[in-house]
């Protein structure tokens, strides 16, 4: 089995539904010439040429909303955002249209299309382009949010997510874009809202998604070395989110903790603990917790940004807690 980086499974995955699909087409700053900020989309413009890799300008309000006509006269767009962040200029394009069109028309207009970026620190990117905001995303009705942490996840749901049929933001880590793992040549069915199990364990639940699941399993073998089996799920998808997968889990462990880089205040956290209080609440022997970022704008300095977001050694203290 290849195994390329996180980066590459991205591009397979574009080629490939670009190859199976005319209907399918990329937007974004920089994507065509440069080949993206990460390298996503490089030579893809050789490929398929300028028409169905277009070069935007510096308006995000404006690209997006040109992918949203585009879906909805029956075209699939993949539009870039360079970074996530910037998905706030243009929130009245992704929250009060995109995702609300089916609805307001009766399901007459559909809207296949995909918004992917990065988002998440540990570049030293500073507050504005730092920021993780799936919470804030998942929040809205009509909205599919994914974000995958291996390539082999970031590669079939990025597929999936193109033939959705209907609004998905497509997360990725600045962080892992680098990252290698094994990507099957022959792609297995991916399905969106589905979480996986990535390390089985008895004595504790950590549900994790994108980057924060490689430090989850790092926190998860110094654990072992402690004599504690901490099973690790990826969530995967973010919404609609996966509670059998979760609670299943917590049945076998009976304790729970959430780890995500986006700040704990309001945020995914929170809201799977709450579900779990609510629908499964005799499965946890104790607390149930949750770990994010700090509640202040994410810093420059590496020092810094470090003691802001979760580290491995975070998880593992806050799991010995909670063991204790």
């Amino acid at each position: 089995m290849p195994v390329i980086t996180y980066a590459q499974a991205l591009n397979d995955a574009l080629r490939e539904a670009m190859t199976a699909d005319p209907r399918v087409f990329l937007m974004g700053e920089d994507i065509g010439l440069h080949g993206g900020i990460f390298r996503v989309t490089k030579d893809l413009l050789n490929e398929f040429g300028p028409e169905r890799v277009r070069d935007t300008p510096i308006s995000e309000s404006g690209f997006v909303g040109l992918g949203l006509g585009a879906a909805m006269t029956g075209l699939r767009p993949v539009v870039e955002l360079l970074f996530m962040d910037f998905a706030l200029v243009a929130a009245d394009q992704i929250i009060n249209q995109a995702a609300k069109l089916r609805y307001m028309s009766g399901g007459q207009v559909a809207l296949p299309i995909v918004i992917r970026g990065q988002q998440g620190g540990g570049r030293g990117n500073g507050a504005q382009h730092s920021q993780s905001i799936e919470s804030w995303l998942a929040q809205t009705p009509g909205l599919i949010v994914v974000a995958p942490a291996t390539p082999r996840d970031a590669k079939g749901l990025l597929k999936a997510a193109i033939n959705a049929g209907n609004p998905v933001m497509f997360i990725e880590h600045k962080l892992l874009y680098n990252t290698k793992g094994e990507v099957p040549e022959q792609d297995a069915p991916m399905l969106i809202g589905q979480a996986e199990v990535k390390r089985a364990g008895s004595d504790l639940t950590m549900v994790s998604y994108s980057r924060q699941v490689l430090l989850a399993l790092e926190a998860a073998e110094t654990l072992a070395t402690h004599g504690v089996q901490a099973e690790v799920i990826d969530l995967r998808t973010i919404e609609p989110l996966d509670m059998d997968c979760i609670i299943n889990s917590v049945r076998k462990t009976g304790r729970l903790l959430v780890v995500h880089e986006s700040h704990s205040n309001c945020g995914l956290g929170a809201e799977i603990v709450a579900r779990m209080y609510e629908q499964a609440p005799e499965a946890l022997h104790g607390p149930a917790r949750r770990l994010g970022a700090q509640h202040v704008p994410i810093p420059v300095a590496e020092a810094l940004e470090n003691a802001v977001l979760p580290q491995a050694a975070d998880i593992v203290r806050l799991a010995e807690e909670m063991l204790d």
